[in-house]
């Protein structure tokens, strides 16, 4: 009888361990089935992809950002843009509690706090950051096989620390040594813009070289070695491979850009950039931009458009000022001059190609409805140029130097 017993205890005691594996092994498969995916999840509302990348040249765990800058990317269009962010952009920042640079924030606060006062500045969320220390992107640049850039002129110059460093002119492609040359070179005559474009280019040229070796950087064994140079806000690393392979099936031909424009002032010592309108421009930059990479019309997206911006007025330098607001925008200004008269009192924009939908695009940026239609005048003595104008917008009285005020009537 205790034998028996014995074997019954035995028998219950089996049973349980098999309940308990097949909970076990089920908990397992319900965890993975319904594992929500992270990437899937933040875009499934909003199907624009916005990224901030930073590169990061503090030594260890220093946080000093060396450039900044935010893709904002359409998966269904395959449009992409980048924005870039001055590093001495200035304005009250709550994280600080000051007036200072925006990457002060990243150096004492850190990426997370550094991205919402992005996400401030350009009116929009940003759920993904990419950040990348430069001897890994340097490490990067090679595993990619370099960086295409263009050099307008020889480079040669000596480095803070003594060292001679040398870069030839034109379209080259430059390894990861010298694209830490090309990101941290400096002429004695050159301006800040010039050096922002730079650190443009080679944003633009990573997430070209990104696409062009997508079937060698996104192989699952190759990608490891990839993945552990990237510093995400995922913490799964096949959500940082769903989200790169999602960014290299870009158009990388047509990546727009953009930058945060303003006035310089010294604040502290510190020659700080103010954002133009108290910020409001770049948001609405930045709003117009996008909405043409998420366009349902395919030719909104598929290029650049030119505009002809002309004073109707007496206020001097007014279409000059306009041009840099358009071109902030990701549109191409061919010229900007004065209209065939001064007195124009209502801002009008001209149709040339016949795409009402871009025109009122257009138009949506500076708030003016007046559109017209009509084509270029192949008889004119400056017929040649005319020919490449999309939009000829003729500013009136009406403007006051970013919106068309609407008429006492409306």
């Amino acid at each position: 009888m205790k034998g028996r017993h014995f074997r019954d205890e035995q028998k219950g005691a089996f049973f349980l361990i098999v309940i308990f594996l097949i909970i076990v092994t089920v908990s397992v498969i319900l965890a993975v089935a319904l594992r929500t995916d992270a990437v899937a999840e933040k875009i499934a509302s909003d199907q624009v992809i916005r990224l901030l990348l930073v590169i990061d040249e503090g030594e260890g765990k220093e946080n000093k950002a060396l450039l900044s800058s935010v893709l904002v990317y359409y998966p269904v269009s395959k449009k992409a843009m980048t924005i870039n962010i001055p590093g001495n952009t200035g304005a009250i920042y709550q994280s600080l509690g000051r007036v200072d640079r925006i990457d002060d924030v990243y150096t004492e606060k850190g990426i997370d706090i550094y991205k919402k006062e992005i996400e401030k500045l350009l009116g929009i969320p940003i759920p993904f950051s990419l950040v990348i220390k430069m001897e890994d992107f340097i490490r990067l640049t090679d595993m990619l096989g370099g960086l295409r850039v263009f050099i307008p002129a020889p480079v040669d110059v000596v480095s803070s620390e003594g060292e001679r460093w040398l870069l030839p002119s034109g379209a080259v492609n430059l390894d990861g040594d010298k694209i830490y040359m090309y990101l941290k070179y400096c002429f004695e005559d050159e301006t800040d813009s010039d050096v922002q474009e730079r650190y443009q280019n080679v944003v633009t040229s990573f997430f070209t070289t990104l696409h062009d070796k997508k079937a060698m950087v996104f192989r699952k064994q190759v990608f490891r070695e990839f993945n552990g140079i990237f510093n995400m806000n995922l913490s799964d690393s096949s959500d940082v491979y769903t989200l790169l392979s999602l960014i290299a099936d870009m158009d990388s031909e047509s990546i727009g850009r953009q930058t945060v424009a303003g006035k310089i002032r010294i604040v502290d010592g510190q020659q700080l950039l103010f954002p133009l309108n108290n910020g409001e421009f770049i948001k609405e930059a930045v709003k117009q931009s996008t909405n043409m990479l998420i366009s349902n019309s395919g030719a909104l997206a598929s290029r650049i458009y030119v505009l002809e911006i002309k004073n109707g007025t007496t206020v001097q330098g007014l279409a000059h000022n306009t041009a840099i607001l358009f071109q902030n925008a990701s549109y191409d200004v061919l010229s900007a001059v004065n209209a065939d008269s001064n007195d124009y009192e209502n801002t009008v924009i001209i149709d040339h190609i016949g795409n009402r939908e871009m025109a009122a695009m257009v138009g949506e940026f500076i708030r003016c409805t007046n559109i017209v239609e009509e084509e270029v005048d192949f008889s004119s003595a400056d017929n040649d140029a005319s020919a490449n104008v999309d939009f000829t917008i003729i500013l009136g009285k009406d403007f006051d130097g970013r919106y068309v005020r609407p008429s006492r009537t409306e």
